[in-house]
C-alpha cells in the first residue's frame, strides 16, 4: 500500500508539471466539440394515424370458411412492401426531395437514409403511425402526407391484387393437380385391368379374384358333398324298393292297383316338375302301357307279378342327383383349374401388390391435394366477394400530419456533457503521457533506484505563495471549462452560433 501511495504521488507530482498543457488541450476539444455540436442541424419529426376498422360481424360470418386478412396481418404485409424501392422513389417524386441529389450514388444515399428515418408502428389492434424525421420540417410532413396517400392506396389495392394473385394461383394449381390425377387414375386402371384377379376388389370388402375363386371353389366342393351324399341316398332307397310286385299284394279286387299307383305317381311328379320333365314323360308313358294292357291281368291271378309304381320315381330321382353329381364335378374341375392359374400367376408377380399400393398411394395423395384446393378456391372467391360487395376493411386518418414546431433532436446536452467528459479525459491522458516520457527524478526512491547512496533530499525551493497562485490559476481555469459548459447547456446555442463568425472576422 505504502509503494501504491509513493507512485500516485510521483505521477500527481509529475503531472502537475504539465497541468497547463492538460488544461489547454481540454479548452481545445471542448471548444471544438461543442462547436460541431451546437451546428448539427435540427430534426423534425411528423406523423399521422390511421384507424383500420373491421366489420366484425362479417368476419364472424366468413370465419372458417373464407380466406379473412385481418387488420393487423394486413398492415404487417404492408410495412413489408409499402418501403419497398419503387414505393420510396414514388414518395421522393412526389415531394420533390429527389432534389436534393445530383448523381446516382447520392440519390441512392438519399433513399437508403428515407428508409431509415421512416417508421411504420402498430399502436394497438387496429391503430398504427406512420413517422418521419427530416432536417426540414416542412418536408418531414410533406413526406408523411405522401406515405400516408400511398398507404391509403396500397391498402385496397394490395387486397385486391393478392386476392386476384391467389384466385389465378388457385387455378393453375388445380388444373395441374387435374392433370396429374388424370394421368394417375389412367394408370391406376390400366394397371387394375390387367392384373384384375389378383387386386382386391374396391366394390367386395377388398378381397382380391384369387380369394373370390377359392372360396367359390370351397362353395362348390361342399354343394358337390352334398350332391354325392344326396346321390348315394337315393340309391341305397332304390336297392331296398324291388322293381316288381306279386299281383296279391297290390290291393282291393276289381281295382287294378298298377293303375291306380300310376295315375297317382303321375300326380305327384306334376306338382313338383313340368310336363317335359324326364320323370313326368316316364310316368304318363307307364300309365299309358297299363292302361292298353288292361293293367296287367286284371286284379286276379295269384301267381303274376307287376311293375312297383315306387320303383321308377326313386329311379328318376337317381338319375337326376348323378346328373346335378356330374354338373358339379364338372364346375369342380374348371375352378380348380382357375385358381390354380391364378396362384401360379400370384407366385410369378411377388411385387404386384407393392406397385399398386405405390400408385394408389399417389392418386390418393394428388386426389386429397386437388380436394384441398377445390376448398380453397371455394374460399378464396367467397372472401373476393366479400372484399367487393361490403367494406371489409374501412381506414380513417385520425391524426393528418402537420409541420412540427419544435425539433427532436439531436440531444445537444447529451453530447456537450460526452464532450466535456472527452476533453477532460484527452488532459488527463496528455500529462500522463508526458509523465511516461518524462526521466525526472522527483523522490529520493528514483535516486536510489539508480544503485547509488543519497545523502538526503532538499524541499522545493518555490515560494509557498507562488505554489499557491499556480493552484488558483488552474482552479479558474478549470472552473471557467466548467462554466462555459454550463452556460452552453443552458442557453447558449446562440452564442456557439456565432462562433463560426468570430473567428472569421479574427482572421481577417
Amino acid at each position: 500500500m505504502t509503494e501504491l501511495l509513493t507512485l500516485a504521488r510521483r505521477y500527481a507530482i509529475a503531472g502537475w508539471r504539465h497541468k497547463w498543457k492538460a488544461l489547454l488541450l481540454a479548452w481545445l476539444v471542448c471548444l471544438g466539440g461543442w462547436a460541431y455540436v451546437y451546428t448539427l442541424p435540427n430534426q423534425y419529426r411528423s406523423s399521422a394515424r390511421i384507424h383500420a376498422d373491421a366489420d366484425a360481424i362479417l368476419g364472424q360470418v366468413l370465419s372458417g370458411i373464407a380466406v379473412d386478412s385481418r387488420p393487423s396481418s394486413q398492415v404487417e404485409v404492408l410495412q413489408r412492401t409499402l418501403f419497398s424501392r419503387p414505393n420510396l422513389e414514388r414518395v421522393a417524386a412526389r415531394t420533390g426531395l429527389d432534389l436534393r441529389a445530383d448523381s446516382a450514388a447520392s440519390r441512392e444515399a438519399l433513399l437508403k437514409r428515407l428508409e431509415a428515418n421512416l417508421r411504420l408502428g402498430l399502436q394497438t389492434r387496429n391503430l398504427f403511425t406512420i413517422t418521419y424525421t427530416d432536417t426540414d420540417a416542412r418536408m418531414s410532413r410533406d413526406v408523411v402526407q405522401a406515405l400516408l396517400t400511398l398507404f391509403m392506396e396500397r391498402a385496397t389495392a394490395n387486397d385486391r391484387q393478392q386476392m386476384e394473385n391467389a384466385r389465378t394461383f388457385v387455378n393453375q394449381q388445380i388444373q395441374a393437380y387435374e392433370a396429374q390425377l388424370r394421368e394417375a387414375e389412367q394408370r391406376r386402371a390400366e394397371f387394375r385391368t390387367r392384373y384384375a384377379d389378383l387386386l382386391p376388389s374396391e366394390t367386395g370388402g377388398g378381397a382380391t379374384g384369387l380369394d373370390n375363386a377359392r372360396s367359390r371353389l370351397r362353395t362348390m366342393q361342399g354343394n358337390l358333398q352334398d350332391a354325392e351324399a344326396r346321390r348315394d341316398r337315393l340309391k341305397q332307397e332304390l336297392e331296398a324298393i324291388p322293381p316288381t310286385l306279386r299281383a296279391g299284394e297290390t290291393g282291393a279286387p276289381g281295382v287294378n292297383p298298377a293303375i291306380a299307383e300310376a295315375e297317382r305317381t303321375l300326380r305327384e311328379l306334376r306338382l313338383q316338375y313340368t310336363d317335359q320333365h324326364p320323370g313326368v314323360a316316364a310316368a304318363r308313358n307307364r300309365l299309358a302301357e297299363l292302361r292298353a294292357t288292361g293293367g296287367g291281368g286284371g286284379g286276379g291271378g295269384g301267381g303274376a307279378t307287376v311293375p312297383n309304381p315306387l320303383y321308377e320315381p326313386m329311379r328318376t330321382r337317381l338319375l337326376d342327383a348323378e346328373g346335378q353329381v356330374n354338373s358339379l364335378q364338372r364346375q369342380v374341375r374348371q375352378e380348380t383349374a382357375n385358381v390354380e392359374r391364378l396362384e401360379a400367376l400370384a407366385r410369378t408377380v411377388p411385387q404386384l401388390q407393392a406397385q399398386f399400393a405405390n400408385l394408389d398411394r399417389d392418386y390418393t395423395v394428388l386426389r386429397r391435394s386437388y380436394e384441398e384446393l377445390l376448398e380453397r378456391r371455394e374460399s378464396v372467391q367467397i372472401a373476393g366477394a366479400a372484399r367487393s360487395e361490403a367494406d371489409r376493411v374501412r381506414l380513417e386518418v385520425v391524426d393528418p400530419p402537420t409541420v412540427p414546431l419544435t425539433p427532436v433532436g439531436p440531444n445537444r446536452f447529451l453530447f456537450a456533457t460526452g464532450v466535456l467528459a472527452a476533453g477532460v479525459g484527452a488532459g488527463i491522458a496528455l500529462a500522463l503521457l508526458f509523465v511516461l516520457l518524462d526521466r525526472s527524478f522527483y523522490t529520493v526512491l528514483d535516486l536510489r533506484k539508480l544503485g547509488l547512496p543519497v545523502i538526503g533530499s532538499i524541499s522545493s525551493t518555490e515560494p509557498p505563495r507562488r505554489q499557491g497562485f499556480a493552484v488558483v490559476a488552474f482552479a479558474c481555469g478549470f472552473g471557467l471549462l466548467l462554466f462555459a459548459y454550463g452556460a452552453i447547456t443552458a442557453g447558449g446555442p446562440a452564442l456557439i452560433a456565432r462562433i463560426p463568425n468570430l473567428v472569421a472576422r479574427f482572421i481577417a
